[in-house]
């Protein structure tokens, strides 16, 4: 089998875990850098387990929608799904749905046992401690799957993917000169990437440059949902967003039909998750506090439908976080617009295009740079526009 020896590595020491040591170990961390073959290494590792027991169920499973889109495609595509296998997020897999007498879905709950051998991960970096303590209950071996390098999920100071025990570290030849790649690990080494052409659709502009500012004022009117523009600041994306909008065409402050959300905190009951992005479908003014709205999250089976708080569009803050606003945040969910996010809140997402305001915190720590950036740069699929200093 032509794999890297960082690959084979860990094959074997997943392959020793699940074989010999999962009655007294339930879970094993597997790391890996952007560019090393994670998904590439999962796929193998099924096959393999396929070989020693056909009969074995293996429930794969990722934060989001979108990634669970892409490791379904990518494991049917090299034909490693078997009999008795599942793929869906990891909310599908441990959560089933509470419906009223009319089956409209009301709520979610914790289901009471799962049916499959083997539990594997992907974009662990995004699940929180509530999360992982309910995928822990069943009592099912775990293989976690992330990437080490980006920053810790959201909410909390929990880090499944911190210090995983096995890293894949080696990038792969065949994105070795992928310029993103290259970017990604100048940003996770060094924290620093130079003004300059990368390759095509990949460059970064100096921010003190009047062309720059032209060259990214024409992207930013290219704007479309194959689009993530990122910042730092909870002020500049306040400012871009509204920016944005106007460039759309949307005339009024106060969030409109069509207008691109994200969620801003984790409510399992209504199976909705800090950062998911979507569109809103429908938006009715219920009285002075909050919205009736309907939400469409991008790459999700279903809608959100609800109430949303009237003040947390438009605010440089989470109003969870606020006393004043408490109550309010108690009755309703908080969502607010999404053209513009900053890197913590765009961690499960992914775009074709990047554009990226390099905005660094005074009291951010040298690694914390290094993770905000080199997350930042992984967020691209195809181009990035980076402006900095």
């Amino acid at each position: 089998m032509d794999i890297s020896n960082d690959k084979k590595l860990a094959l074997k020491s997943i392959l020793q875990w699940y074989a010999k040591e999962v009655d007294h170990k339930q879970f094993v961390t597997l790391g890996g850098y952007a560019g090393t073959g994670k998904t590439t290494l999962i796929a193998i590792l099924r096959k393999l387990l396929f070989k020693q027991d056909p009969k074995l169920k293996v429930a794969f499973a990722a934060f989001t929608g979108k990634a669970t889109r892409v490791l379904k495609n990518y494991l049917k595509d090299n034909e490693v799904l078997y009999k008795g296998d599942s793929v869906g997020t990891i909310h599908s897999l441990i959560y089933s749905v509470i419906e009223n007498e009319h089956h409209e879905i009301v709520g979610w709950k914790r289901k009471e046992e799962l049916k499959t051998d083997l539990i594997i991960i992907d974009e662990a970096s995004m699940v929180d401690q509530k999360i992982w303590y309910d995928l822990l209950s069943y009592n099912v071996p775990i293989l976690a799957v992330g990437d080490h390098g980006q920053l810790p999920p959201v909410s909390g100071q929990f880090n499944l993917m911190e210090n995983p025990e096995i890293k894949l570290e080696e990038i792969h030849r065949q994105v070795a000169d992928n310029p993103i790649i290259k970017l990604s690990i100048e940003a996770r080494k060094y924290g620093r990437i130079k003004i300059g052409n990368y390759g095509k659709g990949v460059r970064k502009l100096a921010k003190d440059d009047p062309e720059s500012q032209e060259i990214i004022e024409n992207y930013l009117q290219q704007y479309n949902q194959e689009t993530l523009i990122l910042c730092g600041y909870n002020n500049t994306r306040i400012k871009l967003n509204n920016y944005l909008r106007n460039i759309l065409g949307y005339d009024s402050p106060l969030p409109m039909a069509g207008d691109r959300v994200i969620c801003l905190r984790n409510k399992q009951q209504k199976a909705i998750f800090n950062g998911m992005l979507g569109t809103l479908q429908r938006i009715v003014s219920k009285d002075d506090n909050f919205y009736d709205v309907k939400i469409l999250f991008d790459d999700e089976e279903q809608v959100f439908e609800g109430l949303a708080v009237k003040k947390q569009f438009g605010s440089n803050t989470a109003l969870n976080f606020t006393r004043e606003s408490r109550a309010l945040t108690l009755q309703a969910e908080l969502f607010d617009f999404a053209y513009a996010l900053t890197v913590h809140k765009a961690q499960g997402s992914q775009a074709s295009r990047v554009i990226l305001f390099e905005e660094r915190f005074k009291q951010m720590s040298d690694l914390d740079w290094r993770r905000w950036l080199y997350t930042a740069v992984t967020r691209a699929e195809e181009e990035l526009i980076i402006l900095g200093d």
